[in-house]
């Protein structure tokens, strides 16, 4: 099985979609998931089961069991890792710090050393973070700024996963490469992530808690220019030969004014939002953008997908999701929480 891919958090929303697509492409899977319970886990379930495929494998491991996760490697022999495993969430590392230890951190270290020992593996994409840029001011954000003001801890252990791979990288002889995800949405999405949050509240009558006053500024990346970026990064090996760790960031280059975001989503639902307007809160930045120079270059990536377009899907994808409107199947609602 030395042409199979490890694909780490395959339950995820970025996961499952980079799963699918190496299997649409003829790869052969292998997904790792704890499916926790950070939100519904039905919602993981359900992704997973979209991408069934007899050469799709899902083990229900966390990385933390080192034990079940060297076994797995050593069976499974994956030539090229995607890891994307990760305890996300800016505003829950200041509730749950252990949890962003044990999983970005710890559960990182752990899979570089399964790869290390395995010997076989060729490439090992994981997932770094827009956040990492933390309290930067200059924009657009480039690869080549400092990055050692994180303003939350998740932010900080995505930078430290980019430490610890560039070590790594350079003792062991790894071929890592660093994408730093910008503001990811799209069907399938994360419920805890405003997106989804602000789309279910306008379909649902609920207020929408708006931060910083609705003065915030987001690069809102479609989740297939995702996956197009995560795969070229993913194939494209040949300046392995100057450097064997590398980062870049994945990001529509556009940020939207959080107000006019809000304004698509309404005008696609055909409902008002409620707004409560409110400060900002802790771990939060005013705005992103991505500098994506070195990323057109090296992989020849662009994000495609507009913000209209983007949102369109995402709402079409609620509605048959959720059943809003008498569209769909309504039994896999659940309690939303509203503020973001």
């Amino acid at each position: 099985m030395e042409d199979t891919v490890l694909v780490t958090g395959c339950a995820g929303f970025i996961g499952s979609a980079v799963a699918e697509a190496l299997l649409a492409r003829g790869e052969r899977v292998v997904g790792i998931d704890n499916f926790n319970s950070y939100y519904d886990p039905q919602l993981k379930r359900d992704r997973v089961a979209r991408g069934a495929d007899p050469a799709y494998r899902v083990a229900e491991i966390d990385l933390a069991d080192r034990a079940a996760l060297f076994s797995l490697m050593a069976e499974t022999r994956p030539a090229r890792i995607v890891h994307l495993a990760a305890q996300a969430g800016v505003r829950y590392s200041f509730e749950n710090p252990h949890a962003y230890i044990d999983s970005n951190i710890a559960g990182f270290v752990n899979l570089l050393e399964a790869a290390r020992a395995a010997g076989n593996v060729r490439h090992f994409v994981y997932a770094s973070s827009s956040s990492v840029y933390g309290a930067n001011v200059k924009q657009p954000f480039s690869i080549d700024d400092p990055v050692e003001r994180p303003i939350s801890l998740y932010a900080a252990t995505k930078r430290a996963n980019e430490l610890i791979a560039q070590v790594y990288a350079m003792q062991f002889g790894l071929r890592l490469t660093g994408l730093r995800y910008f503001t990811v949405y799209g069907p399938w999405g994360r419920p805890d992530m405003a997106p989804l949050k602000f789309a279910r509240a306008i379909f649902e009558g609920k207020p929408i808690e708006v931060y910083g006053e609705g003065d915030m500024r987001r690069d809102f990346t479609y989740i297939d220019d995702i996956v197009d970026g995560t795969l070229r990064a993913l194939d494209e090996t040949s300046r392995f030969d100057a450097v064997s760790h590398r980062v870049y960031n994945l990001g529509n280059h556009r940020p939207e004014e959080l107000l006019h975001f809000i304004a698509i989503l309404e005008r696609a639902i055909g409902k008002p939002a409620k707004r409560v307007f409110k400060p900002m809160q802790p771990g939060d930045v005013r705005s992103t953008a991505a500098d994506i120079d070195a990323t057109i270059r090296d992989l020849g990536w662009r994000p495609t997908t507009n913000i209209d377009v983007g949102l369109d899907a995402l709402v079409r994808w609620l509605r048959s999701y959720y059943g809003y409107d008498g569209v769909g199947d309504d039994r896999r609602r659940s309690p939303l929480a509203v503020a973001v």
